[in-house]
């Protein structure tokens, strides 16, 4: 097999088995694809600006041997399928999980978690504020969690909480293969140079913050929808 393709072949397999399962009976998730657009374009664009400047930067860059070479400004192609194919993969987690099985976690736990890991964030944005992924990593996840704790959402953030633990399974399999290969090599010198395996600590909470905040949104869309369709009916 050509080794240009592994990257893009990541991306497939990621989505692949979404794809397919959303057609179950009781998930249906084909149904709900429409709402994941609005976060999918807003996430896509914060992130991509993000990784073009990381990428200018020297803070990650891409190995040419497993990419088509295909490029937007330093960006391959396959970079900028990954902010679909990964989201779409998560909120898919999300919606099996609330669909097969009952999950309730009292609110103060889910707060304390949330406030817990709001003070680890702020704490590791400061301390690293002089490696550039950790400071804008952390800084990222704090933002987006701050609105959580004290903006009125209609996510429950105890299912949030267990659809990530549950999201890591996968996400140590495409980011271990992604920088064992590597694919994607990270600069130690903008981050803080501890890996679990060979993935950076700090892609543990890229992948939560990316993941929070498309399913905010997800779930925002929904919500707006159905409100609309109630209005109409009445």
């Amino acid at each position: 097999m050509n080794q240009h393709y592994y990257y893009l072949l990541i991306n497939i397999a990621t989505v692949f088995f979404p794809i397919v399962l959303s057609f179950d009976q009781k998930v249906q998730f084909f149904k709900k694809w429409k709402f994941l657009i609005p976060g999918l374009i807003f996430s896509g664009i914060l992130y991509l600006i993000w990784d073009e400047i990381f990428t200018q930067q020297n803070v990650w860059s891409f190995n040419p041997n497993y990419i088509l070479g295909i490029y937007f400004f330093k960006l391959p192609l396959e970079e900028i399928f990954f902010f679909i194919t990964v989201p779409f993969a998560c909120v898919f987690i999300y919606e099996c999980l609330i669909s097969y099985f009952s999950i309730h976690i009292p609110k103060i736990w889910s707060r304390n978690i949330s406030l817990s890991l709001l003070v680890f964030s702020i704490l590791m944005a400061v301390n690293h504020h002089q490696e550039l992924y950790s400071l804008i990593n952390f800084s990222t996840l704090a933002v987006i969690l701050l609105f959580t704790l004290f903006y009125p959402i209609q996510l429950d953030m105890g299912k949030f909480y267990v659809a990530y633990a549950v999201s890591l399974i996968p996400f140590y399999i495409v980011n271990g293969i992604l920088t064992a290969i590597p694919i994607v090599m990270y600069n130690d010198a903008e981050n803080m140079g501890f890996r679990v395996g060979t993935i950076p600590f700090e892609d543990h909470f890229y992948s939560m913050s990316l993941f929070l905040l498309n399913l905010l949104l997800f779930v925002s869309s929904s919500n707006k929808c159905n409100s609309i369709k109630n209005e109409e009916e009445k």
